[in-house]
Formats: C-alpha cells, sequence, structure tokens
C-alpha cells in the first residue's frame, strides 16, 4: 500500500479504521479526557436517595342511617356530610402547591432546601423552595387500575428522605381530618339551630336524622388518624441512591468520547467540514 492510499480519505469501513488507527494518538486522548470527566462527575455529584409511601385512599366514609335518602334535605339546609372522605379531593391536596408550602413552613424547611436562602445578594425566597420541592423533591404517582397511591421524596439524605415523606402523609391526614371535623361541628351546630327554630315536628324529625348521622361521622372522624390515606408500606431509609447512575454515566462519556474522536479525526482528515473545492484544490 503505498503513501496516497495510507492518506486517502476513508471510503469505507475498512478506511474508517485504517485512518483511526493512524490517529489513534488523538483518539485515545478524546476517549480518555471524556471518560475521566464522566468518572469525575460520577464519583462527585451529590447522592440522591428515594423514599416512598404506598397508601391506599380511605374514601368516602360509611354513613349510617337513612342519609343517603336525607342527602337532598341535607344539601337544602345548607349541610355537607361527609365532604372530607372524597379521595379525588384528598389527592388533589396531595399534589397541590399550597399544601407543599404548608409543609415546608411548618417543617421549618426554606434554608434547608435553598442553601443560600439567608444571602441578601440572590434574593431568595419561599417561593424557591417550594419551587425545588414541587419540582425536585416531591413526586406523586397514582395507579387507578390498583387504587394505591405512591408519594416519593428525592433528597441527598436517606434517613431524612423517609422522614419527610412519612410526616408528608401524616401531616396531610392530619389537616384533612381537622377540616371535617370543624365541618361537622359546624354542621351539628347548625341542625340542633334549626331543630330549635323549626316547630315542625316531620322536619324537625328529619334533621334529628341528618344530626345523628352528622355526629356519627364525627366520632368516627375523630377516632381515626389515617383519615384520608391508610399507609400500606410506611418509608424507610433506602440503602441504595437513586443518582447519579456511576455506570451508565461512564458508558455514556465513553461512548460520547468514542464519537467526538471520530469527528475530530474525520475534521482532520478533511472527510467532513470542507467545500468540495477545496477538497479539489488540495
Amino acid at each position: 500500500m503505498n503513501e496516497a492510499e495510507v492518506n486517502a480519505p476513508p471510503t469505507s469501513l475498512a478506511g474508517l479504521i485504517r485512518l483511526l488507527w493512524r490517529e489513534r494518538l488523538t483518539v485515545t486522548v478524546i476517549v480518555a479526557l471524556t471518560s475521566l470527566v464522566g468518572v469525575s462527575y460520577a464519583l462527585l455529584a451529590t447522592p440522591v436517595y428515594k423514599a416512598e409511601v404506598v397508601m391506599t385512599p380511605a374514601g368516602q366514609r360509611q354513613q349510617s342511617g337513612n342519609l343517603a335518602q336525607l342527602g337532598s334535605l341535607a344539601a337544602l339546609a345548607g349541610v355537607s356530610i361527609g365532604s372530607g372522605g372524597n379521595s379525588a379531593a384528598a389527592l388533589a391536596v396531595l399534589k397541590s402547591r399550597e399544601f407543599a408550602e404548608q409543609f415546608i413552613r411548618e417543617m421549618k424547611l426554606e434554608r434547608t432546601l435553598v442553601e443560600d436562602f439567608d444571602d441578601p445578594k440572590t434574593k431568595r425566597d419561599i417561593r424557591d423552595a417550594i419551587r425545588r420541592f414541587v419540582l425536585k423533591v416531591r413526586v406523586v404517582s397514582e395507579d387507578k387500575k390498583a387504587g394505591v397511591v405512591t408519594l416519593s421524596i428525592f433528597w441527598e439524605d436517606p434517613e431524612v428522605a423517609a422522614e419527610w415523606a412519612n410526616a408528608y402523609v401524616e401531616m396531610l391526614n392530619r389537616r384533612l381530618r381537622d377540616e371535617a371535623l370543624d365541618e361537622s361541628e359546624r354542621n351539628v351546630k347548625f341542625l340542633g339551630e334549626q331543630m330549635a327554630a323549626n316547630g315542625v315536628v316531620s322536619m324537625q324529625q328529619s334533621l334529628g336524622r341528618i344530626l345523628e348521622a352528622e355526629m356519627q361521622n364525627y366520632m368516627l372522624a375523630k377516632g381515626e388518624a389515617e383519615y384520608a390515606y391508610r399507609i400500606v408500606d410506611r418509608a424507610a431509609a433506602p440503602k441504595l441512591r437513586e443518582s447519579p447512575k456511576r455506570t451508565l454515566i461512564v458508558l455514556f462519556s465513553a461512548a460520547f468520547g468514542c464519537a467526538l474522536a471520530i469527528l475530530v479525526t474525520l475534521l482532520r482528515s478533511g472527510v467532513v467540514g470542507l467545500p468540495m473545492s477545496s477538497r479539489a484544490t488540495g
């Protein structure tokens, strides 16, 4: 093989291999550098762990007596019974930004979520903490077929991730339970006033049945800690990190280095990136 054939641009796989072998020093340096960058990132990147709480919606509470038949009458009386057990409403609160803010404030996580929270130059505030929490820390997924809701918390400390996940669900149950109890107390007070003010016996009997059902719902809610969601599997501190995926990062960086080395070699050989006139002149 003469020198002209060796230096000719590759027109086949064999020609490309010969070209890469001739430029093996360049190829080796590029692949080594990109692989080194990948390894460095994989080792230095902050590990993130995922803690999960698996739960099922508590659903609408069982209501005794003739409440189903009295639903229209309760609505006319301005009373909403059993709304606290609605699973769709509970899921909406679980995913809401407003409840995320409540959790962050009660747990005092503003500075934890935003490292430079107190730096006046960056002008960070609670909104930055909420944004990070909603976009990167808290993930809610629902399996409608299985009837399961999963809350995932991603954080750098596995113990903290599990603590936050469990506390998030507990706080949600407590909030919805308290709201339901407040609503029941208002309903009971209102129904008592209506019964005292109404002299019609049949109306008093109907209101009495609604009041009895409301009292039963109140007692059930008061004695039930897992009001909106029943926990199937509490979060435990994970042993394995969720990210970074070190093996994948190293493999990707090596593959990227190979592709970059081929591109650089082709550019140097004049196969890619040069006008046809320049090639002809050369």
